[in-house]
């Protein structure tokens, strides 16, 4: 009988986000596959920790807070614990743990374990500007020179990933973004769906109030639809919250604006007219395909090279171009009334799920230690 796996992954905490929710589904699905799992954790705080799976968390006491430095912290903790404890490979879960994953090979060198890593995040960002886009290119191209598997949560992000990083396809895998549990597609698909017109539209987005997800376009947007009777509830939680009500305030739609921070944003999702997004960037985002589980239409940003494929190229989505305040509130307006099938858009989000995804992990994390 071979041995087990022996899995490690680096994780900051248990602070809510959508990399770090689904790499610790993913692990729990390969611990049940038999798979010896070790999730390196930085530190125990943040509002997953209740619901997170079981695993096996190694947790290195911190001398002092952490949060501001967590990068730093983690790769000296996770180079402490590799130094003595044997993994077979070590999985990055998305674009964050990029810079964590180079170190590792820097300072563990020939003892360090082959590396796969998720891409998590759009590889253009055109949200940023020619000289800083010219160092994320270098940035790209350093990490196709030290890490060893790279996976696309999308098949059009195989010639992006090619490109960026300057690697040959053998080193790429597609393996659609496991957003969504098996029971938590089921209960999204079985919402139903009526298909008159609401009188008060409802607007949904979910996502970290944080600069990357820019809902201060959103709430621009919002704010200009020629609709009193409209609401917006944004589920999520981040540093941007009093940036954003003092927005809100601003633009005079405080009364009609929910943000109710970190919870399910299923009943969100249920009560909804619309999902709106409008990130500068993202991968292929998991809040997207919840959506369309829900049998929702999309108005949203096209912040990745994903993002027509996932919409169905039109059928459930009018995307706009990034931080264009009157195309997005355009967009709002439209898919209120533009031809949609919510039967369609469930069946599109169909091998998004954690189950459909675990297996295929494995045997591309084996195939990286074979190699």
């Amino acid at each position: 009988m071979s041995e087990p796996l022996r899995i490690a992954i680096p994780i900051h905490s248990f602070a809510p986000g959508g990399v770090e929710r689904v790499a610790l589904n993913l692990a729990a699905a390969w611990q049940a596959d038999g798979a010896e799992v070790k999730v390196l954790l930085g530190r125990r705080d943040g509002a997953m920790r209740e619901t997170a799976p079981k695993l096996a968390y190694i947790v290195r006491a911190e001398p002092v807070p952490t949060a501001r430095f967590e990068t730093l912290w983690m790769i000296w903790a996770a180079w402490r614990w590799l130094r003595r404890n044997k993994v077979d490979v070590l999985f990055a879960a998305g674009n964050t743990y990029a810079i964590v994953a180079v170190a590792l090979k820097l300072l563990l060198g020939r003892n360090c374990p082959p590396i796969v890593i998720k891409i998590s995040n759009d590889l253009e960002r055109r949200d940023l500007p020619a000289p800083a886009r010219w160092g994320y290119r270098l940035w790209l191209r350093i990490q196709g020179r030290w890490l060893d598997r790279f996976v696309g949560m999308a098949a059009p992000m195989n010639a992006e990933i090619s490109a960026a990083m300057r690697i040959g396809d053998q080193r790429i895998a597609i393996i659609e973004d496991p957003a969504l549990e098996a029971a938590q597609f089921a209960a999204l698909s079985a919402i139903p769906r009526s298909k008159a017109l609401p009188r008060s539209p409802l607007y949904v987005s979910v996502g970290r109030l944080s600069g990357q997800k820019n809902f201060p376009l959103l709430l621009r947007a919002f704010a200009s639809l020629d609709d009193p009777a409209a609401r917006l509830v944004i589920v999520g939680e981040g540093n941007d919250r009093a940036k954003l009500e003092r927005l809100a305030a601003d633009l005079g739609i405080t009364a009609r604006l929910n943000l109710p921070g970190h919870c399910d944003p299923a009943p969100y999702l249920a009560a909804a007219s619309a999902f709106v997004l409008s990130s500068d960037y993202e991968g292929v985002p998991a809040v997207v395909i919840e959506a369309l589980a829900a049998g929702l239409p999309i108005a949203g940003t096209d912040c990745s090279v994903s993002m027509q494929a996932l919409t169905g190229h039109g059928a459930f989505a009018r995307l706009v171009p990034l931080r264009d305040t009157a195309a997005l509130a355009g967009a709002m307006e439209q898919v209120l009334i533009m031809p949609f099938d919510p039967a369609a858009a469930r069946r599109s989000t169909q091998a998004f799920t954690i189950q459909a995804a675990a297996t295929r992990y494995l045997a591309l994390l084996a195939k990286a230690v074979a190699a």
